[in-house]
């Protein structure tokens, strides 16, 4: 028995993330071995490693192949969504799109919170972690923008304290910061794609790094559509 893949596993589902600079959670990340047994234990109880390039957390989720099994009873899509509402889970998508996509870009360029412009050599560097990249957006500001469109002031307060309870978001006073969830557990790949090509493909077809700080503020409304598009887990079916 590989009780180091044990321990990893076991510390997943006590904790719910871990850094990827853990020691068992780098190992899982660069030993093909080690990281074939924690795959093959957590596929044997319906789950997978949850891990990209751009986050500093690992976590875990249910495998694709047994959602159907866990969330379709009674030919009903039964997905929690976490329990959030139709204004909860908006909120966390412009939540994503104000936070994650913004950080995306810097680390793609290899640029930090403190960097004017990209490394000279940045293609050969490695992507900068989260935690320089990541910055947070106002909670005046996100009030003002999207509060009559997520429930006002009541709503919005409500659903942050259990986006910030999930482990989506952490909140330091007027700031709203990225957790440790919010770039894992968001299908980004899907998302993203949504989002750019769709409510937000006029604003997106501007030169990334000249309008980058104009681009944000000028998505606004056109994330909130995006947001309003959001099925209700309570009573919407899969297409």
């Amino acid at each position: 028995m590989n009780d180091d893949a044990q321990i990893l596993i076991a510390r997943l589902l006590t904790h719910q993330t871990l850094r990827r600079d853990d020691k068992m959670v780098k190992r899982a990340l660069s030993d093909d071995m080690f990281r074939t047994e924690v795959d093959k234990r957590l596929l044997e109880s319906g789950l997978k490693l949850l891990d990209n390039v751009y986050a500093d957390h690992v976590t875990i989720a249910l495998h694709r192949n047994v959602e159907p099994k866990i969330f379709g009873a009674k030919d009903i899509w039964q997905n929690n969504n976490f329990g959030l509402t139709r204004d909860g889970v908006a909120l966390l998508v412009v939540l994503w799109a104000q936070i994650i996509l913004p950080k995306r870009e810097r680390q793609e360029t290899h640029t930090t919170v403190d960097d004017d412009q990209s490394d000279m050599f940045d293609k050969e560097a490695s992507i900068p972690r989260a935690e320089d990249t990541s910055i947070g957006i106002s909670y005046t500001a996100l009030l003002s923008d999207f509060g009559d469109k997520l429930g006002k002031k009541t709503r919005m307060d409500m659903n942050l304290g259990v986006l910030s309870k999930l482990g989506f978001i952490e909140r330091r006073g007027d700031v709203i910061l990225e957790g440790p969830l919010l770039d894992l557990m968001m299908d980004t790949d899907v998302l993203k794609e949504r989002i750019i090509n769709g409510a937000l493909a006029e604003v997106f077809k501007r030169a990334p790094l000249a309008a980058a700080p104009r681009r944000i503020d000028a998505a606004n409304d056109a994330v909130a559509e995006a947001a309003d598009a959001v099925p209700d887990p309570a009573t919407d079916t899969p297409n």
